[in-house]
């Protein structure tokens, strides 16, 4: 095999894809993903071995997580950028090592590439396939999957102005034991609920920073028609980007709409001011492949999810910044004070013509913890009087394949005297459903983005305190959460650190997986993939 990856859900026959990526990305650049992990592996070792304060190394703590979100599923395709970032992380590794007089160590720690065809080589010989026992093998896959997460919960707050040492601290912690082969099973399941507990500080993270400087969440109706303006689409996760491109076009006639996962930006109050911010766009993130060539004018990337462009036209008008980045599409940088300039943006989309209009109406959503903490005693009134029988928690990813209608026709099915929450991009399975409300309390309440995912959790700590349990999973809430990559994979590990037991997850359970370590999750925590509507919904409701 050319290649092997199987970090995410559309991995090819549930195993692994070997020639081709499904997301799209080629040979090489799997190889040099799996490369830019290894040398963050090296440098994690001799900040962790040579006794090193993380404070005192800002920059290469957050080209760290530049390197772990950049590997991220659809985050960045450009093999030119993955080879930079290596030879940047070989750059900081071999300055510490001279710096403490690091001897010894592993071989990552120690090995050079100089070129693209070095880097290959050398790729092919560390990849996932390079841990011989697949129980070994499958834990830290899942660890390293865990860290991507955390790195893309953390760099949002890191460029919104906050981060945490102890976070900082544990990458390192990490990606050292997993280089250390002595490691036991029993080593790696407890650092992999560690990876868990850490994530569920990063979240909190950055809810803190979105919330600190944005606003909380409050209930909003999203237009998801156009208007006849010039316009800009914004996808991804990066609220800052949001707010200097909304910014930037101020007063310019330019309209700005969301796309897929940026949806949630229109329920911040900071965001309400701008005249031009006027809806959003499409659907889900595999949708794009049609709705950019509807759209008609520029798109910026943010973050991941992107899908090679089927059309060259499009391709032209793509833009990305932060970890992003596609092949001939300009990238934004940042200067020194963080500020990006989008003019070249605002200039095409002041040429193009303005999006066709592909659907209308609108959407709500807004509810997140501390929206729903204000409706908190309607909420329990309503459970307490029967009217609400049971909560479903149904956020994570969407994603192409056919067996993601499951989603669509369990909201169909579920009683009418159920509720769903949700955050992230699965949510586009059912938003658009009229599934009505209970004494005025919608049936799907959206938190936002999967970085929102923290809500969710507190919104059953919340309902738990309320009623006095002293169990989380005593409460009248069922998980049955769609995946599809790495953040997907921190939050379920979040969850499980949290306490939260059987767990649906679907359509497929992770290729990554051993049967050993399925077996594990299955029987400690009750993991489960999920099955047919009528046959779950028997289960769930019974």
């Amino acid at each position: 095999m050319s290649m092997f990856c199987y970090q995410c859900q559309e991995t090819a026959h549930g195993t692994g894809c070997t020639t081709r990526g499904v997301c799209g990305k080629n040979e090489n650049l799997s190889n040099l993903q799996d490369l830019l992990i290894y040398a963050t592996k090296g440098l994690a070792e001799v900040v962790k071995k040579g006794d090193l304060d993380t404070s005192t190394i800002p920059d290469i703590n957050h080209e760290l997580l530049n390197s772990l979100f950049m590997t991220i599923t659809n985050a960045n395709y450009d093999e030119d950028a993955i080879q930079s970032q290596i030879l940047k992380m070989l750059s900081y590794r071999d300055e510490l090592k001279d710096n403490i007089s690091f001897t010894g160590g592993s071989d990552a720690a120690n090995f050079s590439v100089t070129d693209r065809n070095s880097m290959l080589e050398k790729a092919l010989s560390v990849g996932v396939l390079a841990m011989d026992n697949e129980d070994i093998r499958s834990l830290k896959q899942m660890i390293t999957y865990g860290l991507k997460g955390i790195a893309a919960y953390t760099e949002h707050a890191l460029n919104v102005g906050l981060e945490d040492k102890e976070v900082n601290d544990f990458f390192y912690e990490a990606l050292t034991d997993i280089l250390d082969e002595s490691k036991t099973l029993d080593d790696l399941v407890a650092l992999t609920l560690k990876t868990g507990e850490c994530g569920v500080k990063a979240m909190a993270l950055l809810d803190k920073a979105n919330t600190g400087r944005f606003g909380h969440p409050e209930i909003t109706s999203v237009n998801i028609g156009v208007r006849n303006n010039p316009a800009i689409l914004i996808s991804g996760h990066d609220l800052v980007d949001l707010e200097m491109l909304l910014e930037q076009t101020k007063g310019t006639g330019v309209d700005v709409y969301t796309h897929s996962e940026m949806l949630p930006g229109h329920y911040y109050p900071a965001f309400k001011k701008y005249d031009n911010f006027v809806g959003n766009y499409g659907n889900a993130w595999w949708k794009q492949v049609g709705e950019f060539e509807s759209f008609h004018g520029p798109i910026l990337f943010t973050t991941n999810c992107i899908v090679p462009p089927r059309t060259p036209e499009v391709a032209t008008r793509i833009f990305t910044t932060n970890s992003a980045g596609y092949p001939g599409c300009p990238h934004i940088v940042a200067d020194e004070g963080g500020n990006k300039d989008f003019s070249a943006i605002i200039d095409m989309a002041k040429q193009l013509p303005p999006p066709d209009e592909i659907e209308t109406g609108t959407i709500v959503g807004g509810f997140a913890h501390n929206q729903v903490f204000a409706l908190a005693d309607k909420v329990v009134d309503a459970v307490k009087s029967g009217a609400i029988k049971k909560f479903f928690v149904m956020g994570g990813c969407d994603a192409r394949m056919k067996s993601r209608e499951y989603y669509t026709e369990f909201a169909k099915a579920l009683p009418k005297d159920t509720v769903i929450l949700t955050a992230g991009c699965a949510k586009y399975r059912y938003n658009k459903l009229d599934l009505g409300d209970i004494g005025g309390i919608p049936r799907v309440l959206d938190a936002g983005q999967c970085n929102d995912s923290y809500s969710l959790a507190l919104i059953a700590l919340k309902l738990k305190e309320v009623f006095e349990l002293d169990d989380i999973n005593d409460l009248p809430i069922v998980f049955n959460i769609a995946w599809y990559e790495q953040k997907a994979v921190l939050v379920l590990l979040a969850l499980l650190s949290l306490g939260v037991k059987n767990i649906h997850l679907g359509p497929t359970l992770p290729g990554f997986l051993s049967p050993n370590i399925a077996k594990v999750l299955v029987e400690n925590f009750g993991i489960a993939k999920n099955g047919t509507v009528d046959g779950d919904l028997a289960l769930f409701l019974g």
